[in-house]
């Protein structure tokens, strides 16, 4: 059982050095009373049946080892398989900080950290980037409110984001780069784009020309006449097509600007994930993720510009996770329906958060409701009075063999939850089946 448990805190709550501290200090946060009396809270009914051992055993053992996860751009779950054998790189688009983040960014955040993990425990040397977005309109509009420098604001920001995902047990990814740190990465991916003929320039700004690239919409499935003038693409009468986007930004009074080629001006939101991914991985790496709402524009112009810059640019799987909505909205900044993480981990502990996301399989929408929450907190109570408990029924036999004094139908219950569980998160990180295994009640037959 301490195998099976320390792994399931590894891929879902914990790091490999976290301790039963937690459980020891029950809640570090304040809980609604309700909570506190449902000590001995019982387990979740599992909405499948448990299978039987024999079952297990029959099943063709090779099938766990083959990952597959979701690509968005082929529409279908594919076997994984990194570009160079035994190393992942994968990028995640991160925050634009300029406020609090909010329980949409910690879902992100949670999935690719179980993502991460689970690279991780498949012996995969993962190289994982995760940008912070300092340099943007929001971010300039929000320090002019504050009467802040925008940088200073990102700052803090950045480090209030990260505070928050130490609380959520997310892993650090290996890179944290900046914007306002990567200009000249960027200049000259824009530079190549203009040389290569997929842009063009008009005082001081540079825009890419969609109708330069034959694939544009080949993520989205979304056709250029489809698309509406200013709909999440500004409107200028001087682009040749009303699509084309913004690759570098002249400046304006009272904006922060860096010197260019074309002037003096600010990078483009697109262009900064693209140039930072290629700095820390290259043209082609495996993996790209982010929320849904980044399919397009976003991921969309990533591809586009990216090609454009070095046609052997590949990315081998781009990864989705759903939204969170509050009521029949996504939740988000610019509707103003957020409840930021901080929020939340005042009442509850973080890691009910963190069960809560991970409770959805990660493409599908979490509407969030409080008692959603309650219902997780209790549940991470049930999970660590557990562990506690056969720590403690462990102890006792002080590194004894324990072969004799298991019985049967334990060790059973121990080998299905590992199965169950390794082929779950092969299967496109099917989280919620893995936790339903996890609170199976053991079968005595």
């Amino acid at each position: 059982m301490a195998q099976a448990t320390a792994w399931l805190r590894y891929s879902f709550f914990l790091s490999p050095s976290a301790s039963h501290s937690l459980y020891l200090a029950r809640w570090r946060y304040p809980l609604p009373s309700s909570l506190l009396l449902k000590r001995k809270a019982k387990p979740p009914i599992s909405a499948s049946s448990p299978s039987s051992t024999s079952n297990v055993a029959s099943t063709d053992a090779a099938a766990l080892t083959v990952f597959h996860l979701h690509n968005t751009l082929t529409k279908r779950k594919e076997p994984f398989r990194p570009t160079m054998e035994g190393k992942v790189g994968m990028y995640v688009c991160g925050i634009t900080a300029y406020n609090l983040s909010h329980i949409g960014h910690a879902r992100v955040s949670v999935v690719f950290d179980v993502l991460y993990r689970y690279l991780k425990h498949l012996k995969y040397e993962v190289i994982y980037v995760r940008n912070f977005t300092d340099v943007d309109d929001k971010i300039i509009a929000r320090a002019n409110e504050l009467g802040e420098d925008p940088l200073t604001l990102c700052n803090r920001y950045c480090t209030e984001f990260q505070s928050d995902m130490a609380h959520l047990h997310c892993l650090t990814p290996t890179v944290e780069p900046r914007v306002s740190t990567h200009m000249s990465q960027i200049i000259h991916m824009i530079k190549q784009i203009l040389a290569n003929g997929f842009a063009y320039s008009i005082d001081g700004d540079v825009y890419f020309s969609v109708d330069k690239y034959p694939s544009y919409g080949q993520l989205s499935g979304r056709r250029l006449e489809d698309n509406q003038p200013g709909q999440r693409v500004a409107v200028d009468s001087r682009k040749k097509n009303p699509a084309d986007f913004a690759l570098w930004k002249a400046s304006k009074a009272g904006e922060p600007f860096w010197e260019s080629p074309w002037g003096p001006g600010r990078p483009g939101w697109h262009i900064e994930c693209s140039a930072m991914s290629a700095t820390y991985l290259g043209y082609s790496f495996d993996i790209h993720g982010g929320g849904m709402d980044l399919v397009f524009p976003h991921h969309e112009n990533e591809i586009a510009q990216s090609c454009a810059a070095c046609k052997e640019s590949n990315v081998s799987y781009w990864v989705h996770n759903g939204f969170v909505d509050v009521g029949s909205e996504k939740m988000s900044k610019s509707l103003g329906n957020f409840v930021t993480i901080r929020q939340v981990i005042d009442v509850y502990h973080p890691l009910a958060l963190r069960l809560f996301l991970i409770g959805t399989h990660y493409r599908s929408t979490i509407s969030y409701f409080i008692a959603q929450l309650e219902i997780a907190s209790d549940r991470l109570y049930y999970i660590y009075e557990t562990i506690c408990n056969c720590d403690i029924s462990l102890n006792q036999f002080n590194g004894e063999n324990l072969k004799d004094y298991v019985p049967k139908y334990i060790v059973d219950c121990i080998n299905k939850f590992r199965f169950d569980l390794k082929k779950s998160l092969a299967d496109d990180l099917r989280t919620p089946i893995a936790l339903a295994s996890f609170s199976e009640p053991p079968s005595y037959s």
